[in-house]
């Protein structure tokens, strides 16, 4: 492994590394535009900063942690730019799109979708759902340490790269489109909660935590990403490409059953899924000459 870490071509950026620098860049200068909006705009562009070092260091000088470091630290990565989300969007957007995209909703199937489905509502069906749509990230990752396992690098690399990209594209669609959900603009037309059997209330509790103070509504990266994670299934086997097949309708599903999306969100999501599924091994290749 140190042989391979030697040679120049290792020395050179991958597809993933290009695509998140690029979008550190852009980050940095949504910091500095709205320094003065934006609550320890310091202290998130030091993180910036420490992170982008980092990166180029162990791009720059390969070393013993240099090989697992650049196949995953993607993962910390990117959950970072998630969260430093919640920041920026109430910075730049002083308004969101809830009621718009509930409109959008509304004029598509005369009603409400997460009011609608309140008559097939039962508690074990929300019990399974609400699982189904908690497993999310395992689900994502999985596929990731799948691959990883059967030490096909080359794929891990490239479903890496993937995964980054449906990620960071969903972020810039949250600060493009913010809205955070039925959840909390259909909560006074909503009759019946929502009531699990066993783990329901504490999956929901810990995703409220997660995620509630977030505009992560439009595209939905859910859907996207669980397409994603479908058509990466196949690396592994055909059994598992199956699983996933039969994983993401329930998911996307869930995505609206449970309040959290409008469906307009969900088929913006699939259609990212499917764009990105089509136009991110051109990409890829792009990125990665001279790599």
């Amino acid at each position: 492994m140190a042989e391979v870490l030697n040679r120049p071509s290792q020395t050179r950026f991958w597809a993933v590394d290009k695509l998140i620098l690029v979008y550190y860049a852009f980050t940095s200068i949504v910091i500095l535009g709205w320094w003065n909006r934006l609550p320890d705009a310091a202290a998130l562009f030091a993180v910036h900063l420490v992170g982008v070092t980092l990166l180029v260091f162990e791009v720059k000088r390969p070393n013993r942690t240099s090989w697992l470091f650049r196949n995953w630290y993607p993962l910390p990565y990117v959950a970072f730019c998630y969260k430093e989300m919640a920041l920026l969007i109430p910075s730049v957007r002083r308004t969101d799109a809830d009621q718009w995209l509930a409109n959008l909703d509304f004029r598509i199937w005369h009603v409400h979708p997460t009011v609608w489905l309140e008559r097939i509502q039962t508690p074990l069906l929300t019990e399974f759902l609400q699982t189904v749509y908690t497993l999310f990230i395992p689900a994502v990752l999985l596929v990731a340490f799948l691959i990883w396992r059967k030490r096909l690098y080359q794929e891990f690399q490239y479903y890496a790269f993937l995964i980054a990209l449906g990620f960071l594209v969903s972020y810039i669609g949250y600060l493009i489109v913010p809205a955070r959900g039925p959840r909390f603009l259909l909560r006074h037309l909503q009759r019946i909660p929502l009531q699990g059997l066993w783990l329901f209330k504490g999956m929901q509790t810990t995703l409220d935590r997660l995620e509630s103070a977030h505009y992560d509504c439009f595209p939905s990266g859910h859907t996207e990403l669980t397409i994603l994670a479908w058509w990466g299934s196949r690396l592994i086997s055909k059994k598992a490409f199956r699983a996933y097949l039969g994983y993401t309708p329930f998911l996307i599903f869930a995505t609206v059953y449970c309040r959290y999306h409008y469906t307009v969100d969900v088929l913006a999501g699939a259609g990212l899924g499917f764009v990105l599924i089509l136009a991110a091994p051109a990409i890829y290749r792009r990125l990665s000459k001279g790599a």
